[in-house]
C-alpha cells in the first residue's frame, strides 16, 4: 500500500510519553505505533535518545539545554501530526513548564496533543537500569540523573497515567489504544 491509499479517517496528533529514564516509554511507544500501523495508520516514534543524537547532537544536559532539546522535539511532532501523522514521542521531559509549551503549542496549531505518564517509581527504574544509567550515577561516573539527582516535575493532570510496574506492555498498549478512541483519534 502507497503513501496515497493510507487511511486519512483519522488526524494526527501527538501522543507524548514522559517519565523517568528506563520507565517503559519507549517498549510501550514502539509497541502503540505497531498497533497503529496495523490499521494502516501514519504513525512516527520520535525517540528522545535517537533524536538528541541526530537534532541536537550540540546539546549537554543543563536545565536549558534539556529546555531546548524538548521544544525541538515537540516542534518535529506537531509539524508531523498538524500533516496527519500520529506521533509517539518517547521523551523524558523532566520539566512541567516545556511540556505544557509543548502542549500549547499543538492547540496553537488545532492539533490534538496527548500527554501519557508512564508513572514507575524510581526504585523500579533502577532495577531495570537499560542503560546502566542508574548504575554510573551510583557509582558516581555521572551526575545529573533525572530522578535521583536532577529534578523529574510529574504530570499534575495527565491525559493518562500508566503505571508500568503494575501491569504488562500489552495492557499499557490498550490503556494508550482506548484513550485515542476515546479521544476521537482511533
Amino acid at each position: 500500500m502507497n503513501n496515497a491509499q493510507h487511511c486519512t479517517c483519522w488526524p494526527g496528533s501527538t501522543i507524548w510519553l514522559t517519565g523517568l529514564p528506563s520507565a517503559g516509554k519507549s517498549t510501550i511507544a514502539r509497541a502503540v505505533a505497531d498497533l497503529l500501523r496495523g490499521g494502516q495508520r501514519r504513525v512516527e516514534v520520535l525517540d528522545g535518545d535517537e533524536l538528541r543524537m541526530s537534532l541536537s547532537p550540540e546539546l549537554g544536559f543543563s536545565p536549558e539545554d534539556r529546555r531546548r532539546n524538548v521544544q525541538r522535539i515537540g516542534l518535529v511532532a506537531e509539524v508531523l501530526a498538524r500533516n496527519g501523522v500520529t506521533v509517539l514521542v518517547p521523551v523524558i521531559a523532566p520539566y512541567a513548564d516545556v511540556r505544557e509549551a509543548v502542549r500549547k503549542r499543538h492547540e496553537q496549531s488545532g492539533t490534538a496533543f496527548l500527554e501519557v505518564h508512564v508513572a514507575t517509581p524510581v526504585e523500579v527504574c533502577s532495577e531495570r537500569d537499560v542503560k546502566g544509567l542508574y548504575a554510573k550515577q551510583a557509582a558516581g561516573e555521572i551526575s545529573g540523573l533525572t530522578g535521583v539527582d536532577d529534578p523529574y516535575e510529574e504530570p499534575t493532570a495527565p491525559d493518562l497515567r500508566i503505571e508500568s510496574h503494575l501491569q504488562t506492555v500489552a495492557e499499557s498498549v490498550a490503556a494508550v489504544h482506548t484513550l485515542l478512541i476515546e479521544k476521537g483519534l482511533a
